[in-house]
């Protein structure tokens, strides 16, 4: 790719600026678009100007976009003013499974406006600039960079590592609390309601995302059998055994049956609902420590902000975690979670009315988008009764490593809770919210 691609820029619909479409253009487009851009979206005074950038390098990682990291140099150095930068750009023009993702940025670049507000209950990433154009998908956000492992701030947490990240649990509460905050936030009428009003529902998002075919859902229980004879170690032996998979595969096939209803109940529940992040996980936030030694939490990567169902935000924050934080932590940050949304301005919300609707939509996501993860590694892998999600092959490769890890959460979860007596209950109700 060249800067001098005719894809190079497109006009941004909130400041009417030209908007570098990736890092070459941006880098080309120097200290005087920098400049202007700043200007533009008042973060940067009218008597000061970056007068150079001294770094500039593309940075890989995630799953849209472009990126890049920038430090600059300005006319004037101010304490508020940031020098070392990140970019991220919604396109990726090489790519095109990468660049469908481009719609993600709408609701980031409008997040990072909403985040400006006085009293912000979530501390994120100060943005710098940040624009869209929505008839290409072509958009540009460009924050303050976290310094990770300096300056306090401890290194980053990867995703579904949390076996190498010490105190898990206190994590945890840190991350769901910031969540929470925003929620309460939100639900006491604290942020402007003109902004809180362009964000989506989450079914706005993805109802129009291609679902798996209902019909490819016996191969998909053939495959977790297989799979579980061919890696014993991949998957806690409780969810091996052959009364476990019988009892799940009848299950599953009713969370499919009734998926349209669970939808519906889940997205009508307004009482559970607010405006959330979708993916706070532990690769998403950054944490440091006061001078209490109490541990604190920012949140990144607002791609696919949106007004959705409480469990759907709890779910996002903890997929990855370690099957011991669920089984011995679930219930306390619940509690941590339902406290803070109320002490933040929000409702008093019943925690055991979450864990359900928070199962509902574990059983029909991980029925609906998971159960294809032992093909995949299947296809990828020879038999090994030796194989462990600690094998540098599975380790050292997200896409594989997460999804196995958030599938052994959901077989994990069905195997402690009563998934086909909840979904009966709830058909008893039939799945109405209260």
């Amino acid at each position: 790719m060249t800067a001098t691609r005719p894809e190079q820029t497109a006009i941004g619909d909130r400041h009417g600026l030209p908007i570098p479409v990736h890092p070459e253009a941006l880098h080309l487009a120097g200290a005087e678009f920098l400049t202007r851009a700043f200007h533009t979206a008042g973060t940067l005074a009218p008597d000061n100007a970056v007068t150079a950038i001294t770094e500039f390098r593309e940075i890989g990682g995630g799953s849209t976009g472009r990126k890049a990291l920038l430090s600059v140099r300005y006319r004037h150095e101010q304490p508020h003013l940031h020098t070392d930068l990140f970019a991220k750009f919604s396109r990726d023009l090489d790519d095109e499974i990468r660049d469908r993702g481009r719609t993600q940025m709408e609701t980031e670049v409008g997040f990072a406006e909403l985040a400006r507000t006085p009293g912000f209950p979530v501390t994120v990433p100060a943005a710098q600039f940040g624009d869209y154009h929505a008839e290409s998908g072509t958009g540009l956000l460009i924050t303050e960079r976290i310094a990770f492992g300096a300056d306090g701030i401890e290194p980053q947490h990867h995703k579904c590592l949390d076996y190498e990240m010490p105190q898990p649990y206190e994590h945890y509460r840190a991350l769901l609390t910031a969540v929470a905050r925003l929620v309460g936030a939100h639900r006491a009428g604290a942020l402007p309601e003109h902004l809180i009003e362009r964000f989506p529902t989450e079914e706005q998002i993805t109802g129009a995302g291609q679902r798996p075919s209902p019909q490819k859902l016996p191969r998909r229980l053939t495959r977790l059998r297989e799979f579980c004879l061919a890696f014993p170690a991949l998957l806690p032996e409780h969810v091996r055994t052959d009364s476990f998979l019988t009892g799940f595969a009848d299950a599953a096939v009713e969370f499919q049956r009734h998926e349209s209803a669970i939808w519906s109940r889940l997205r009508s529940d307004t009482e559970y609902s607010g405006l959330c992040h979708w993916n706070a996980n532990v690769d998403n936030a950054w944490f440091w420590r006061d001078d209490k030694d109490e541990l604190h939490c920012g949140l990144m990567d607002w791609g696919c902000v949106s007004r959705m169902n409480l469990a759907m935000a709890v779910w996002g924050a903890m997929s990855g975690a370690e099957v011991e934080l669920w089984d011995r932590h679930l219930d306390d940050l619940l509690d941590l979670f339902v406290t803070e949304i109320h002490r933040s301005g929000g409702p008093r919300l019943d925690p055991s009315r979450l864990a359900a609707e928070l199962m509902l939509y574990i059983g029909t996501m991980g029925v609906t988008w998971l159960l294809d993860v032992p093909a995949v590694i299947m296809r990828g892998f020879a038999p090994s009764a030796d194989l462990t999600r600690t094998d540098p092959r599975i380790k050292s490769h997200e896409s594989i490593r997460a999804p196995l890890q958030m599938l052994t959460n959901v077989l994990n979860l069905w195997h402690a809770h009563d998934f086909g007596g909840l979904l009966e209950s709830a058909l008893l109700q039939r799945l109405r919210p209260g």
